[in-house]
């Protein structure tokens, strides 16, 4: 039941953060949810990911996934909806 309500939770947080526009986050705020979103959908990062597509933005995003690596997919989802909640306008 947990995990269900997890997943649920987890996915209206997405939905709120698809509504939003890019102005309405910082920077710092758009890679911590790009970070916990993948490491909650993804799982671990896998640095053996080609580095054919790299730029100093996709650069930025790695880095921030791998900072994050060591939270599971829950703990990654609960800190991702957390951060949605706290910048959601009411």
């Amino acid at each position: 039941m947990h995990n269900d309500d997890l997943e649920t939770r987890f996915q209206e947080a997405v939905a709120i953060a698809d509504a939003m526009t890019q102005s309405e986050l910082p920077q710092d705020v758009q890679l911590r949810l790009y970070a916990h979103y993948k490491q909650a959908t993804h799982g671990t990062i896998d640095t053996r990911m080609s580095a054919s597509s790299f730029d100093l933005r996709n650069a930025f995003k790695t880095n921030a996934w791998m900072q994050i690596s060591h939270l599971s997919v829950d703990e990654a989802k609960e800190e991702y909806i957390r951060i949605i909640h706290s910048i959601a306008k009411p």
